[in-house]
């Protein structure tokens, strides 16, 4: 029996020997594969048809308004996992053109989201220091926050979480700089898709409350039919995006450990987390938590060659050391190890 490597690098190391060798044995037996860029290309083509598709048949009244919202959120969800892959130069690496062609698609699909452009930078720095405190792109979908209602809040809605950051503020300084990086990172098409769905909640809220007191409000003939827009979008883009947010998002930040994970230790970063209950979450984050981790050892294998290479790579995380369907992490605020046995030297904890 080969003796399991002693430190995290040597496990590391050879869990993305093991993973890698497995993506290349795929490559040859489906030589398909090797077209990364057309696959790349194909899988937007399919994602924007059905989005684009599945708004014209809801138009139609063809089918139903649930119907539209959780097949465009499911295919928001490919998007997210081509836009990861480009921030990484998967598709189109040295011809800038059509890169940043599918990186606009990709954000015009998903307009919840910040500036991929600028999400790049913050991606980049979480694979360096994931776990930490300065691993900014963690820590603003609540990773390292106690579970409660504020985080319930801050999962699904990315501008409430900004908003309760800023409420939890120690200065003015902090504050500005917290609303700086909202408005640079969300402009302009995350600005406008919170807009219209803080519009959306707000008129059916006074529109309940109104009814329900007895004096109903006698909307004019043009806020029926500024509604009457807002909602389409809602439907057809705006919700499936916030119930695509909130499965990634919780499904991401309860699978990422946070705040006494050592420095630069893969094995220590995430988990597997793929239990049967989590499926719903899952179909609209393409299986996010049980293939992220992989990707945490094999930086530059696309989304699909993940999910091809799951059972191989689970089977080694596993012997490795990775942690699987670790529930705990949702008492101990994501971390690594127990409330009552801290790490012999702690991160510090975001404020």
């Amino acid at each position: 029996m080969t003796p399991t490597p002693a430190t995290h690098q040597e496990r590391s190391a050879h869990v993305r020997a093991v993973v890698m060798a497995y993506g290349d044995e795929l490559r040859r037996r489906y030589p398909i594969l090797k077209h990364q860029d057309a696959i790349g290309a194909g899988i937007l083509t399919f994602a924007l048809a059905g989005m684009i598709g599945s708004a014209w048949l809801y138009a139609e009244g063809a089918i139903a308004w649930w119907a539209c919202l959780l097949a465009n959120a499911f295919f928001a969800s490919l998007t997210h996992e081509l836009e990861h892959d480009l921030i990484h130069s998967m598709y189109f690496r040295k011809q800038r053109v059509p890169h940043n062609l599918m990186m606009g698609l990709v954000w015009m699909a998903r307009p919840s989201t910040i500036n991929p452009w600028i999400r790049r930078h913050l991606h980049l720095n979480h694979h360096k220091v994931s776990g930490t405190e300065t691993d900014l792109e963690e820590r603003a979908i609540t990773n390292g926050e106690p579970w409660g209602f504020a985080r319930l809040l801050m999962v699904g809605d990315n501008v409430m979480s900004s908003f309760i950051r800023f409420l939890r503020a120690p200065t003015w300084e902090r504050r500005k700089m917290i609303v700086s990086r909202t408005l640079k990172g969300y402009a302009p098409l995350g600005l406008l898709n919170w807009g219209a769905w803080y519009v959306f909640l707000g008129f059916h809220l006074i529109d309940f409350v109104a009814s329900a007191a007895g004096t109903p409000v006698a909307w004019s003939a043009t806020t029926l039919a500024v509604m009457d827009g807002i909602t389409f979008a809602v439907v057809v883009l705006v919700g499936p995006n916030v119930l695509r947010t909130f499965c990634l998002h919780f499904v991401s930040s309860n699978m990422h450990y946070y705040g006494d994970v050592e420095l630069g230790n893969v094995v220590q970063q995430t988990q597997v987390l793929n239990p049967w209950w989590l499926w719903p979450l899952q179909a609209f984050c393409f299986n996010f938590g049980s293939t992220h981790a992989i990707h945490h050892f094999v930086v530059k294998e696309p989304f699909y060659v993940r999910q091809m290479t799951a059972k191989v790579a689970h089977k080694v995380m596993r012997e490795m050391g990775v942690r699987f369907n670790d529930f705990g992490t949702f008492s101990r605020a994501n971390r690594w190890h127990p409330l009552n046995q801290p790490a012999a030297a702690p991160l510090r904890q975001a404020v």
